[in-house]
């Protein structure tokens, strides 16, 4: 199968001769579901914003299998990049997500519109619709913006920390909700809790300056240390605990 995206020998960083992420390869082919661990300041953010086109690469090569904006990314970022005071309602944070694929003075058509209330429906989001996004909770912020990253219905869906700042029963609905997008999309998940996602996702990356592929959702310690990748294993249940390697 080809691949959607493409990072082959991918070296990236802020400053010149300064890299954060080294040699990272990987391949992100039609309904995979990667998810992306690793420790604070590992490079995970980093490597998102270079798929995103946000950060030019300094060696290797980045390929992308689409042309002429044929195909989408759908990103939802980090809650605490996302501005609450601003004045924008649920239903135009949503029809955002269309921007990108208008001309500059492009006005939203009644398919446009059409499609945001589908979303908002699916979303549970219909009686906010007039709200400002300020006015929502954090589980349902996360719902609108999570719209306006699939509105597009885009080949790649990206999600940095999405269960930041959500409730438990939250969580665990949007959780169900990637599994059904999973069936139409690629989804690259980031996420410090290993244990609650690892049902979910199909294979795991670790990323800590290098990039380690785990062709399985489920991974223990020692793997863990072999790819030099230091976060502690959670299992979840009655009593929330930590996974030793005898476990």
């Amino acid at each position: 199968m080809d691949s959607l995206i493409s990072l082959h020998n991918v070296s990236a960083g802020y400053e010149p001769n300064q890299a954060v992420l080294r040699n990272i390869n990987l391949d992100i082919k039609q309904n995979d579901f990667i998810g992306i661990i690793g420790p604070n300041g590992g490079g995970k953010s980093t490597l998102l914003k270079v798929i995103l086109g946000l950060l030019p690469i300094q060696k290797g090569k980045l390929n992308y299998a689409w042309k002429n904006n044929k195909h989408y990314i759908g990103y939802l970022p980090q809650s605490n990049e996302i501005d609450t005071k601003f004045p924008i309602k649920v239903s135009e944070v949503v029809l955002s997500g269309i921007m990108g694929s208008k001309s500059y003075f492009g006005k939203y058509s009644k398919s446009d519109k059409n499609k945001a209330n589908e979303l908002l429906d699916k979303l549970g989001l219909t009686e906010y619709k007039n709200n400002t996004i300020g006015e929502l909770s954090g589980g349902q912020r996360q719902r609108a913006f999570l719209g306006r990253a699939i509105i597009n219905k885009p080949s790649v869906l990206i999600l940095d920390e999405p269960n930041t700042y959500v409730d438990k029963h939250f969580e665990g609905e949007l959780y169900n909700m990637l599994s059904e997008l999973n069936k139409e999309m690629a989804i690259l998940l980031v996420s410090h809790d290993i244990g609650t996602i690892s049902p979910i996702i199909k294979t795991i990356a670790c990323v800590n300056e290098e990039l380690h592929y785990h062709n399985s959702n489920k991974i223990s310690e020692k793997v863990l240390s072999t790819y030099k990748c230091p976060i502690e294993l959670v299992a979840h249940g009655h009593v929330p605990h930590r996974v030793l390697n005898q476990h």
